[in-house]
């Protein structure tokens, strides 16, 4: 499957985008989903992640009870709904998808399809 990215942007704090991730190739909803962040000079971190066989999702301390991860399968794709945003949300968001579900949602290389990352900019 290849995943496309959007909807990035700069956006002041206390704001809101929502990140698309739009699968090609395969049904989306066949895989699990993830979003990680790589800010600079830091490491990639996830953020979010949603099974493939319930939907159940899952979610980073940082950004628990601001950002939302959903699925609409019939657009073929999962989305991050971000609220009340910080500068310290400032990354590269990446969306990555699992052929399986996993206990490991949380680990890079649980994930073998990555999309190509999407801007995020917050400003105080």
């Amino acid at each position: 499957v290849q995943l496309q990215a959007s909807g990035g942007g700069l956006v002041q704090a206390g704001g809101s985008l929502r990140l698309s991730c739009t699968a090609s190739g395969r049904t989306f909803g066949s895989y699990a989903a993830g979003w990680f962040r790589q800010a600079p000079g830091k490491e990639r971190e996830f953020v979010a992640a949603i099974r493939r066989s319930t939907d159940s999702t899952y979610y980073a301390d940082s950004v628990k009870g601001r950002f939302t991860i959903s699925r609409n399968n019939a657009k073929n794709t999962v989305y991050l709904q971000m609220n009340s945003l910080k500068p310290e949300d400032t990354a590269v968001y990446y969306c990555a998808a699992a052929r399986y579900d996993s206990g490991r949602y949380y680990m890079e290389d649980n994930y073998l399809n990555w999309g190509q990352g999407t801007q995020v900019t917050v400003s105080s």
